[in-house]
């Protein structure tokens, strides 16, 4: 089972408790759950992807979901981070690759793109699919060397 940091900025609140309870019913352990409680409380998704991945970095084996409006801003934030591979995914067969030939370790949603079935069955097959390593592990580590 998967330990996760779940975060989300004030567009994707909903989908955010949508995921979380989605991971925990699959027996899934959430470590953390940042961002705000209320729609109104308007931040900057930057902010919360860093927090995410610092903790997905500093704390071995987790993984992270990060939520907004699209995902690609929060995927964008993210992949500045060192260590952090963060993949948008709008349907299973990529979230299936993100993380079997690209080893993603950060799954990026969009709240006004993926209604909640399908964002917790983007979920369920990121989480479900383990890195396949061998020649994808080459290419993993030059990714993770370009972003030193």
């Amino acid at each position: 089972m998967a330990r996760l940091h779940i975060g989300s900025d004030h567009a994707a609140i909903e989908l955010r408790h949508e995921l979380v309870a989605a991971a925990l019913a699959d027996g899934h352990t959430v470590v953390s759950e940042l961002g705000p409680g209320d729609p109104g409380d308007s931040i900057d998704y930057p902010d919360i992807a860093a927090q995410v991945c610092e903790r997905v970095h500093s704390d071995p084996g987790t993984l992270g979901v990060l939520v907004c409006g699209t995902g690609q801003g929060m995927a964008m934030a993210a992949n500045k981070h060192a260590g952090i591979r963060a993949a948008v995914v709008l349907d299973c067969f990529s979230a299936r690759m993100a993380r079997e030939h690209n080893d993603a370790n950060v799954l990026c949603l969009g709240a006004r793109v993926v209604g909640p079935g399908l964002a917790r069955l983007l979920l369920q097959t990121f989480l479900s699919t383990q890195f396949a390593g061998g020649r994808h592990a080459r290419r993993v580590a030059k990714i993770d060397a370009s972003g030193s």
